[in-house]
């Protein structure tokens, strides 16, 4: 059974990144950043596609130099997505690319020179309706700040925020989000904490630089999911040493499992023991992999044994408690008389899983197909 969030989200200010709502409530969108050289416009666009396929809302690509503009025109002729171009110091790259169609500027309005520079961009995004990205990054904040506080504290990210929310007030303009990152998840915890009840806009959440798969992942699902418990953040990036492709599911897998969004299935899945009936390790681990493609949200609960496995199935749209032989089988709460072959279980129930997702998106009542 899925659950609706207990979460009371902040407040923030609407914009939209190309078509993707961003804040006052909108979905928490979940994106990531290719590593491809942008440069190599097969290999990004392919990436973005594989990235996109994943669940993934919006998508940054770097672009650090004029001719990587030039290929950004390219990828954005090819691809729907929407893209947010991560621009650092050449204010003449941004106006490039908003020409081009980006549907979000990552750029700092502080770095990139004198005043007439940041207003020529400023200008840009007004007329094209583009929203900027503050983004700011414990690990190169300006040297009067470093000196001033001595190391990267929350209060220093959020001064360091604020100069450029400054800037942009300055120029009368609104449409931004920001983000307060560092690779410490107390420091960047307590950065958005504070920068939450400075400003009104919408808050992109990282813990940046966060590490490879596994400990990446703890590290962001601890401290994203901290925040996200308090109502805090609008749009999240799950840094990983790793394919892009993972930062989308793990990205998904916090949200689901604060019951804040929901997309694929949800699988839920006993350690296993001597009690078990089949190998239920193999058999999650296998159907993870069959059921990727499935973006319908769904609980499919698989247990080895009588223990929890009735219990638990009662619970889920379909249930597995394990048995010897075969192996009871539920849906929607309801013991079926079908049993499942304890040989056959990843291919029945990879059969009745596909089966029930197409009936639900059709609306039809669910029956259980015969095996």
């Amino acid at each position: 059974m899925i659950h609706h969030s207990p979460i009371t989200r902040r407040k923030s200010r609407r914009i939209y990144v190309g078509d993707v709502p961003i804040g006052d409530g909108a979905p928490i969108a979940v994106q990531s950043m290719t590593n491809t050289l942008t440069d190599d416009v097969a290999a990004t666009v392919a990436q973005i596609e594989r990235i996109v396929a994943a669940g993934a809302d919006i998508v940054r690509v770097s672009v650090p130099t004029m001719d990587a503009a030039e290929a950004f025109k390219k990828i954005r002729e090819q691809v729907t997505t929407p893209l947010v171009a991560d621009i650092h110091f050449d204010y003449r790259i941004a106006l490039k690319v908003a020409e081009y169609g980006v549907d979000c500027l990552r750029i700092n309005p502080g770095n990139i020179g004198h005043e007439d520079r940041i207003r020529a961009v400023v200008d840009a995004a007004k007329d094209k309706n583009i929203p900027i990205r503050i983004g700011v990054n414990a690990g190169s904040l300006e040297k009067d700040i470093q000196e001033k506080y001595g190391e990267p504290t929350g209060a220093a990210l959020v001064e360091s925020a604020m100069r450029h929310v400054d800037i942009l007030d300055r120029f009368d303009f609104q449409n931004f989000k920001v983000s307060v990152k560092a690779s410490d998840v107390f420091l960047a915890v307590d950065a958005y904490r504070l920068l939450a009840k400075q400003i009104e806009q919408p808050l992109h959440l990282g813990i940046t630089e966060a590490g490879g798969m596994r400990a990446g992942a703890v590290k962001s699902a601890i401290g994203l999911g901290m925040l996200l418990n308090e109502g805090i953040g609008d749009t999240i990036r799950v840094s990983l040493a790793a394919d892009p492709v993972e930062e989308i599911k793990v990205g998904f897998d916090i949200l689901k499992s604060l019951r804040i969004r929901s997309r694929g299935i949800n699988f839920i899945a006993c350690p296993s023991c001597s009690r078990q009936e089949f190998d239920v390790i193999s058999t999650v681990n296998a159907l993870e992999q069959r059921l990727e493609d499935i973006t319908t949200a769904l609980d499919v609960s698989i247990i080895g044994c009588v223990v929890n496995g009735p219990g638990e199935a009662l619970v889920a749209q379909i249930g597995l408690a394990g048995a010897k032989n075969k192996s009871g089988f539920y849906m929607d709460g309801q013991r079926q008389k079908l049993r499942i072959d304890n040989h056959s279980i990843v291919d029945d129930l990879e059969a009745q899983i596909r089966d029930y997702v197409a009936r639900k998106e059709k609306e039809e009542p669910i029956k259980v197909t015969n095996i």
